[in-house]
């Protein structure tokens, strides 16, 4: 037997080979594991740590369709070797394995960056010398069924649905029933053939389906937690699988003795999680491995921790230590953006100045001119693609809009599209038909639109000379990169399938991002994707910040913006805040708290706005300004659970150590008073203080000291909302 036992300061992995494949068997964190154990503890977690899917070997009898669990690779994979090592602070373990059947190699590493308490992971696939050439249709970055297997008929499958404008949807749901259903009396799930799962399909990897999920021990509360860190197609998988024959395969032919109704007894069937990049049947994707060339699959990070909180403040810790280092990391200024609810996507000089002498006079710190800076029609959409300022929309030029926003103290921001030019854009003409996704030697359009492909020379070398253009020329200190388009499953230019094309493109999207911050490393990027339909890791490892939504009801947006925290760090989470004139004082308050629970991103008409208006928009960016720097440490905990769309009560509260900020929403509707479980403030005796609205303009919520929490107990009728600070004393 092999055991492989690895503990680094944070976080512990076991891993099992007995005989067969490598197993991950457990996640510790915090702890190193005991010096003896029974391996019978997890005969239940029988998953084998590596799935590869291939038309050659196909999935094993006992297995089914349909699922990434069962291959007849990932059965067949035997331990060749393993190592530790630290580089440059990060731990590290490989485990290599070898299947002699197919001649595949497979070399997974694991990864647990300095001060992080999860593990990132991924798997490359080769070929051992002188085998043949294999096809793939699927490798799963992380497959595990530590932690659950002993659980199976008290988990919770957690997910996110998402929509444009609707993002962040959770829910959980019961593995067994209505998850999966039993067709007969005593049986597992759907005689262990189904399975729950979530994913993304092209280049928008937040658009159905959040790349995160969590299994939930329903009643110790125990939580494994992932995250896809991939900015494309994606899928994770959660079922049940079976430990023994289930009758399929085996036995004497011609017995005399009839098989008679299937027995379960000595069955020890557990459960599993499998997380994979692009595959074949969803996304289109397969690559032939050699000799010469290998696969290796996106990233992926896991964890655990006592409840969902935890886990998902561990993976929080991982995206801190993961994340892009960058001067606006310690800063985190505030930016005003135009569009939403305001000009949207028609700002000319005329509406700009007064504008931008609002936004400074409350205290603002970039100016963000959004959609249609370039366009000299009516409209911004099909002229992207050439990337120079307007000069019907500033008959003065852009730069002294931009002139105008330094001299009151700001950094001017420009919104880019990047990825695609427009039809009626130069750049369309221009450019090589190889600069473009395409499909059987057509490029692919898409509202108007032509998709550039990174992998290209002339497509990077197109916006790079644009961004350079307009940081050296304009002085361009920030921008918001968006992605309003999708191309499909891929391009089959230069690529063994659409989605490996597609899988190409995704990377060097991430490598061209890293050659503009390498240039311009003061630069502050925003990721936006149609809102945020691209809101992964991948994109915010680098990016400054992300826009949470497009949703433009500050009523709505409250459920968004709160449930966004679970994969979104608060210090990268921009929520919107777009007041105006015709508010009164509530609803301003309102959306201004929807912008401080993380990342304020200011907007609206403020020039339209009266004094006392504006003063309050003014404390909203001064509380901000006071609290910002302790959103780079703090956890998001849900003290109402994670909300669902129509929830009369919204609350977050962002944990950062002796002070927690706590941030309640109330509608319409809501009953008068909620009652908050703040299990990390346990015991401890509290100074309660309103931040924000200002209490000198607005009634003070009551509140009361209960065993779970806090009871909260509001004043006005009518949609409010207030932010609080909670100290131990």
């Amino acid at each position: 037997m092999v055991t492989i036992e690895w503990n680094t300061p944070r976080l512990s992995l076991r891993l099992l080979a007995e005989g067969g494949p490598v197993r991950l068997v457990d996640v510790t964190p915090g702890q190193e594991f005991a010096d003896a154990f029974d391996p019978a503890t997890y005969v239940r977690a029988h998953q084998p740590l590596v799935e590869v899917l291939t038309p050659a070997w196909g999935l094993d009898p006992s297995s089914n369709g349909g699922r990434h669990s069962g291959t007849h690779v990932g059965g067949g994979l035997r331990h060749v070797g393993h190592e530790r090592s630290v580089e440059g602070g990060t731990e590290v373990l490989v485990v290599e394995q070898a299947d002699p059947d197919s001649g595949l190699t497979t070399r997974t590493r694991f990864e647990v960056l300095p001060g992080a308490a999860a593990a990132r992971t991924w798997t490359t696939v080769g070929v051992a010398p002188g085998r043949e050439p294999v096809v793939l249709w699927a490798v799963t970055s992380l497959a595990t069924g530590a932690l659950v297997s002993d659980a199976v008929a008290d988990l919770d499958v957690w997910r996110a649905d998402c929509g444009w404008s609707a993002e962040n949807r959770w829910s959980a749901r019961p593995l067994q029933a209505p998850g999966l259903a039993r067709t007969r009396p005593g049986a597992p799930g759907e005689t262990i053939r189904g399975c729950v799962s979530a994913s993304a399909t092209s280049t928008w990897s937040s658009a159905t389906h959040l790349p995160v999920g969590a299994l939930q021990d329903r009643r110790s509360g125990r939580t494994l937690a992932w995250q896809v860190e991939h900015n494309g197609a994606w899928l994770w998988e959660v079922g049940e699988r079976a430990g023994a024959s289930n009758g399929l395969v085996g036995g004497a032919v011609g017995s005399e003795e009839a098989a008679g109704p299937p027995s379960l007894e000595g069955r020890v069937d557990g459960a599993y999680v499998a997380v994979l990049g692009p595959t074949d049947a969803l996304h289109h994707w397969s690559v032939t491995v050699t000799e010469d060339r290998t696969s290796t699959t996106v990233p992926a990070a896991f964890t655990v921790g006592e409840s969902f909180d935890d886990a998902f403040g561990r993976l929080a810790g991982h995206r801190r230590a993961a994340r892009r280092d960058h001067p606006q990391n310690a800063t985190l200024p505030v930016v005003f953006n135009d569009y939403m609810d305001t000009l949207e996507g028609d700002p000319t000089e005329a509406k700009l100045l007064p504008l931008i002498d609002a936004a400074a006079a409350v205290g603002c710190e970039y100016f963000c001119i959004d959609a249609g800076w370039y366009d000299d029609t009516d409209g911004w959409w099909s002229s992207v693609g050439d990337w120079e300022p307007s000069t019907a929309r500033f008959p003065r030029g852009l730069g002294f809009v931009l002139d105008h926003i330094r001299s009151r103290g700001m950094v001017p921001g420009l919104w880019v599209e990047p990825e695609v030019v427009g039809v009626t854009s130069r750049a369309a003409e221009t450019l090589p038909a190889t600069a473009f996704l395409q499909r059987g030697g057509v490029r692919v359009r898409e509202r108007s639109r032509y998709l550039l492909d990174l992998r290209s020379p002339e497509a990077r070398a197109h916006v790079d000379a644009a961004v350079d253009r307009l940081v050296a020329e304009l002085g361009i200190g920030y921008f918001k990169f968006d992605d309003n388009v999708t191309p499909g499953p891929g391009t089959d230019l230069d690529a063994e399938s659409v989605g490996d094309g597609l899988l190409g493109h995704n990377r060097a999207l991430l490598g061209w991002l890293d050659g503009v911050l390498d240039r311009h490393p003061d630069l502050v990027v925003e990721n936006c994707g149609s809102g945020a339909l691209r809101s992964d890791f991948a994109m915010l490892s680098r990016l400054a910040l992300q826009s949470t939504s497009d949703q433009q009801d500050p009523l709505l947006y409250p459920a968004i913006a709160a449930s966004s925290l679970v994969h979104v760090l608060p210090e990268q989470a921009a929520h919107w805040a777009y007041p105006q004139a015709g508010m009164d004082d509530e609803t301003i308050a309102f959306t201004m708290c929807t912008g401080l629970a993380g990342r304020l991103y200011q907007s609206g008409l403020l020039d339209r706005m009266n004094d006392a208006q504006l003063a309050l928009v003014a404390d909203g960016v001064r509380v901000h300004k006071q609290t910002r720097h302790a959103l780079a440490r703090a956890i998001p905990r849900f003290p109402t659970e994670l909300p669902t769309w129509d929830d009369a009560w919204v609350t977050v509260a962002l944990d950062a150590g002796e002070d927690t900020y706590l941030f309640l929403w109330r509608q319409a509707h809501a009953e008068g008073s909620v009652n908050l479980d703040l299990p990390h403030l346990a015991g401890a005796d509290l100074e309660v203080a309103q931040l924000y609205p200002p209490e000198d303009r607005f009634p003070t919520w009551q509140h009361v000291r209960t065993d779970a929490g806090l009871a909260v107990t509001s004043g006005p009728v009518g949609a409010s909302a207030r932010m609080l600070r909670l100290t131990r004393r």
